[in-house]
């Protein structure tokens, strides 16, 4: 983990800035109950689907891995980061949030090079998760991450293995003007 979030501090931010804060989630109390609050917010979003067979198809998604990893790690993003002197940010201030995002690839290829897992849950009241997490309130948050060596390493993404969404091809997403 060390190497990994040394890695991830490397990343390019506006104005330097670095505002991404990270919190690793050690509790076994405080893990349980992060993975109690994700478990109940999938429950409301499946039951969201209108159709029989699409909430099915939902529920046996694996969409988060909180009581298995090893590595829980919330990424929040410092709005008023001291370094960086706002450096970017007047014109647009959400470069500090994609600043932290360019922190978690970062984190992310250095895991996959050393063959770790990521997975980001996003299933989540991020207002919820900030409190119980004890963050500051000036903190937004980003990410909840886990990290762990995977069952069996796969090139293909798990949603993809599991039949809800294949990849679409670059032609699809390439514009040109």
């Amino acid at each position: 983990m060390a190497a990994l979030l040394d890695a991830a501090s490397l990343a390019p931010s506006v104005g330097n800035a670095q505002p991404w804060r990270f919190v690793r989630l050690r509790t076994p109390t405080l893990r349980e109950a992060v993975a109690a609050h994700v478990d109940a917010e999938n429950a409301r979003a499946a039951a969201g689907y209108a159709e029989q067979e699409s909430r099915d198809a939902y529920r046996a998604l694996k969409l988060h891995g909180l009581r298995e990893a090893p590595e829980l790690l919330a990424v929040f993003c410092d709005e008023r980061p001291a370094a960086g002197h706002r450096l970017g940010v007047a014109t647009m201030p959400e470069m500090l949030r994609y600043s932290c995002v360019t922190a978690i690839h970062t984190l992310w290829l250095a895991a996959r090079a050393r063959g770790i897992g990521l997975g980001w849950v996003s299933i989540l009241d991020p207002d919820a998760v900030t409190v119980l997490l004890d963050a500051p309130s000036d903190w937004t948050l980003i990410a909840l991450l886990c990290l762990g060596y995977p069952e069996a390493p796969s090139d293909i993404p798990e949603l993809e293995r599991r039949g809800w969404q294949s990849r679409e091809p670059l032609v699809d997403r390439l514009f040109e003007r």
